[in-house]
């Protein structure tokens, strides 16, 4: 087995030539919040303050920092789409549907695409043996539905960081899709025989973690960088082109953060040559593209 390859053992299917996202749009946007938390004794590997501590000491400052998301953020972010009617793909942790199932039940009864997103940020399937792996995804996906009344669709690991295992494994699970890699710009088949799923590619470069966390830039950067990619592809891309613009509910779901997540909406939403909709959408737009059936547990 190829440990580098996430689709060992598989057939890629692509989209077809002359392919376009839904209502025959060039361009797409999928909005994308992230809900999540930490197992019990671990605790965020970045905070604002940026420097870590010693090894193996509770950093509170980040704690704190993490728990504005399901405090205040996520209610500030769910506002924002609502204003503006846009539906986006929420990645949520299994142990946040365990302790907060009423708010990630209201996500889903919001229309928006449920993402199991592993059951906490730790617990990341590169670390795991295929058994643990599997546990990990039976429990989240088993704690999303409770909360939700539906099993979800999608997943994205944390870190977006797979085993080589864990497409294979969420095809046996029933999942339509995952976002497990960075590799291409439109979504396409993952056929392993027996069962198959859509990897639908993602992008970091509107990301706030990343960007704003990380590398220091106000989120108006995130604003500067979507205007840049979006005059690219009008102007010189002559096949679809998809981004994610990403905030999580602890780190821009705060105003300053909201004020450029708000400007990417109103931007997106203006205009008449973009196709907004969810991973999940876009998923079951390629099978139909490339003449496979979706399955009943797999429809809208």
């Amino acid at each position: 087995m190829d440990v580098l390859n996430l689709h060992a053992g598989a057939t890629e299917i692509h989209p077809p030539a002359g392919f376009l996202l839904p209502g025959g749009k060039r361009i797409g946007v999928v909005f994308r919040m992230a809900y999540e938390w930490w197992s019990d004794g671990a605790w965020p590997g970045i905070g604002p303050m940026g420097n870590p501590l010693k090894g193996g000491i509770p950093d509170l400052n980040a704690v704190g920092w993490a728990e504005y998301g399901h405090r205040r953020g996520v209610h500030r972010v769910l506002e924002a789409l609502a204003r503006n009617g846009v539906r986006a793909s929420i990645l949520v942790s299994g142990i946040m549907a365990e302790r907060y199932p009423d708010e990630v039940k209201g996500i889903a009864q919001a229309g928006h695409d449920v993402v199991a997103h592993s059951y906490a940020m730790d617990v990341i399937p590169a670390y795991l043996d295929e058994a643990q792996e599997r546990d990990n995804i039976r429990r989240t996906t088993d704690l999303i539905a409770a909360a939700t009344g539906r099993t979800p669709l999608g997943w994205i690991s944390p870190r977006g960081t797979p085993s080589h295992r864990t497409a294979r494994l969420l095809a046996q699970a029933g999942y339509l899709w995952h976002g497990d890699t960075l590799n291409d710009d439109m979504p396409y088949l993952v056929d392993f025989g027996d069962h198959a799923i859509v990897a639908v590619p993602g992008t970091m470069e509107v990301n706030d973690l990343p960007l704003v966390m990380r590398h220091g830039q106000p989120p108006s950067a995130m604003v500067d960088i979507f205007e840049d990619w979006l005059d690219y592809v009008r102007k010189w891309e002559r096949t679809p082109q998809k981004i994610d613009p990403t905030v999580h509910a602890h780190v821009c779901g705060r105003p300053a953060g909201m004020a450029a997540f708000q400007r990417l909406l109103e931007i997106a939403t203006a205009a008449d040559d973009i196709w907004i909709g969810t991973r999940a959408e876009l998923a079951r737009h390629l099978m139909q593209s490339i003449g496979r059936p979706v399955p009943a547990h797999q429809q809208a």
